[in-house]
């Protein structure tokens, strides 16, 4: 199953900082995707890896901070049921709508 593991790289700063990061997450094998934040120095990597790996080779890089590591899936499925709760809501009003000048 993949996973989402957010670290604090402490040397991001600049642009050339952030593409060493980038390029030594991406050197690991079963990443899927990366996201840099360069103001609060977060990136974000997601697929079948094992996390150590992924702090290991970022240490290469600079100082690393291991924030969190979960299921990547998890908020995807939270971002749906949110939706679809908005979506049915809206649903229901447009629907009393119609039927109350049929009255």
């Amino acid at each position: 199953m993949a996973q989402k593991v957010v670290l604090k790289v402490l040397t991001m700063t600049d642009d050339k900082t952030k593409q060493k990061a980038i390029e030594a997450a991406a050197d690991i094998f079963g990443v899927d995707s990366i996201a840099a934040d360069m103001k609060e120095q977060k990136l974000t990597v997601i697929g079948l890896m094992d996390a150590v790996a992924v702090v290991k080779k970022l240490k290469k890089v600079g100082k690393v901070d291991l924030l969190s590591v979960g299921p990547a899936k998890e908020e995807k499925k939270e971002e749906k049921k949110e939706e679809n709760k908005a979506e049915k809501k809206e649903e229901k009003k447009e629907e009393k709508k119609e039927e109350e000048p049929k009255k």
